[in-house]
């Protein structure tokens, strides 16, 4: 169901395009433990789908809480104005701001750059 790949010291986890509700469980299962298993990599979640499902957007902001609380950065890469809107939204604003970008080239370029600045390969 989700693939991943390792991107400048990055996670990438790309989404599939037809999420439905009733993958909803598995794809934050999936999440957490790719995550769990590359920390502290910061993470990409990549939507292939410019029009984003209610699931793929309850899965994006409950992995973007759960990297929060981990200390891990996060950000989003969707190609579709319309789905990046909603995701921005609907992610969680009392924390650490969720990044959402139109690439995940872009996405990837932005946590890299935290990485470098704090010098320890950990972004800050």
């Amino acid at each position: 169901m989700l693939t991943h790949t390792l991107e400048n010291g990055v996670l990438v986890i790309s989404l599939p395009a037809d999420v439905g509700i009733g993958d909803r469980s598995a794809l934050s299962t999936g999440i957490a433990r790719l995550v769990g298993a590359y920390a502290p990599a910061p993470v990409v979640v990549e939507l292939d789908t410019p029009a984003v499902a209610a699931a793929a957007v309850s899965a994006v902001v409950r992995a973007h809480r759960m990297c929060a609380r981990l200390g891990v950065p996060m950000c989003v890469a969707t190609s579709g104005a319309a789905a990046r809107r909603l995701i921005q939204a609907n992610s969680d604003t009392s924390g650490t701001p969720l990044g959402v970008h139109a690439t995940t080239a872009e996405a990837v370029a932005a946590l890299s750059a935290g990485a470098a600045r704090s010098g320890d390969g950990v972004p800050g």
